[in-house]
């Protein structure tokens, strides 16, 4: 019987090393799998940057000459001192708008006028999840547009954010600073959603995981 007691407990500690082995190799695999990630992720947001860094420039250049404002009334109502990019009411003070395209779906419209200038901004929707992203993530910010100064409560038509620079805007801040703040805030809302999607992807993965779980078990 001691025999067979030596043989059976043998037996089960090389069942405990072999599914030691098991969870070090699933271990290793997971943390591959995490590193081939990374390194994809992180070579796809290099190419993205190579690609969005044309497109930022020429916005910035675009800007840099469209915020030339001046203080102009009003030509139709006495007293009155509206953002003509806004108002629309006299034609000859308003300039051609500029759109600046990076694809189908990433684009800016730059509408300069003689007192203000509206720029809009057509953030990337890709697929559905992010078009609901966007959607929800530009609402939150549009809700709190007084903290922004700039940014409009609602965006034109076919866009997903605009601002509104008028010239007292450029009275009591820098214009290098403001062209700053739009070609950062464009870069930074590109990679909240897409670490938003990012997440939002994982969390379901972990999801669907433990809900087949109750399947399998």
């Amino acid at each position: 019987m001691g025999c067979h007691d030596e043989i059976n407990q043998f037996t089960a500690n090389k069942r405990d090393i072999a599914r030691s082995f098991e969870r070090v190799d699933c271990d290793l695999g997971t943390q591959q799998g995490f590193l081939t990630r990374a390194v994809a992720s992180n070579e796809r947001d290099s190419i993205m940057a190579n690609t969005l860094a044309p497109y930022l420039n020429a916005i910035r250049s675009t800007l840099d000459g469209a915020l030339c404002l001046q203080n102009f009334p009003s030509q139709v109502v006495e007293r009155h001192n509206k953002p003509e990019v806004e108002v629309g009411l006299s034609r000859e003070l308003l300039l051609n708008p500029v759109v600046i395209c990076r694809n189908e779906n990433e684009r800016c419209c730059i509408e300069p006028s003689i007192n203000s200038t509206r720029v809009s901004i057509c953030i990337k929707q890709a697929d559905e999840i992010e078009t609901i992203l966007c959607h929800k993530f530009s609402r939150f910010l549009m809700q709190r547009a007084e903290q922004f100064i700039i940014m409009r409560r609602k965006p034109i038509e076919g866009y997903s954010i605009s601002f509104l620079i008028v010239h007292t805007h450029l009275e009591n801040l820098y214009k290098h600073k403001l062209v700053d703040f739009i070609i950062q805030f464009m870069e930074d809302i590109d990679k909240e959603i897409s670490e938003m999607k990012i997440n939002l992807n994982a969390r379901g993965r972990v999801v669907a995981t433990e809900f087949m779980k109750q399947f399998t078990s």
